[in-house]
């Protein structure tokens, strides 16, 4: 890739930020922007019609997440890579979209040179970890966290269907369940996972490797 252009998508729900980086990028010798999106959804089906070397991704966008979204190229079995670019370096934001299949992973406070540098990595296939993310591995490494009481087959099927987006009334008509036993399933799932709502629920079972 050392010659060759590096095409690139940007996913992120900020327009500013999307322009930002396109002026960087355009600027910038040896790559080209195909393209941007506002959101994981948007951003799986462009990057499915536009085939880039390289998706930058946001993690947490309203209309679809960047997890899902690496989730979903990688279902697809998209060539292309993704590196994360967002402003959010907890275990509940690094550790899913590492395990979803992201390449790489910075922060937006990166200098413009390390995200030059960490694209051309990514187009080739390179981990590229900022350096708070490496910290945050080893840490979990060392210190692994507790194996927490595992959730039943049903509690499954409704953490599943919650990654989706799945309302509690469509959960329970695709489970044939009533809403009040889906919002005992969700107690139950919140408990079991120390959590305390759905968002932080799905983080926590792409966390433990639960889904994805």
């Amino acid at each position: 890739m050392a010659d060759a252009t590096i095409s690139v998508l940007i996913v992120d729900d900020h327009p500013v930020v999307r322009d930002g980086l396109r002026g960087m990028f355009e600027s910038a010798a040896g790559f080209a922007v195909l393209g941007e999106a506002a959101d994981g959804v948007e951003g799986v089906a462009l990057a499915e019609r536009l085939d880039p070397d390289v998706v930058l991704m946001d993690l947490r966008m309203p209309g679809g997440g960047g997890v899902e979204a690496i989730a979903e190229l990688a279902r697809r079995g998209a060539r292309t890579k993704v590196l994360v670019l967002t402003t959010y370096d907890t275990d509940a934001d690094t550790l899913p979209a590492i395990e979803a299949g992201a390449t790489g992973y910075l922060l937006k406070d990166a200098p413009r040179e390390e995200l030059f540098t960490a694209v051309r990595a990514a187009a080739e296939g390179r981990t590229v970890l900022s350096p708070a993310v490496v910290s945050r591995l080893v840490s979990r490494v060392r210190n692994p966290a507790p194996r927490d009481e595992p959730l039943s087959a049903r509690e499954r099927e409704v953490l599943v269907l919650v990654a989706r987006g799945t309302s509690n009334r469509e959960i329970a008509a695709e489970l044939f369940i009533s809403e009040a036993t889906v919002k005992t399933h969700l107690t139950h799932i919140y408990g079991k996972l120390a959590v305390r709502d759905r968002a932080s629920a799905v983080a926590a079972a792409y966390d433990r490797g639960i889904l994805g």
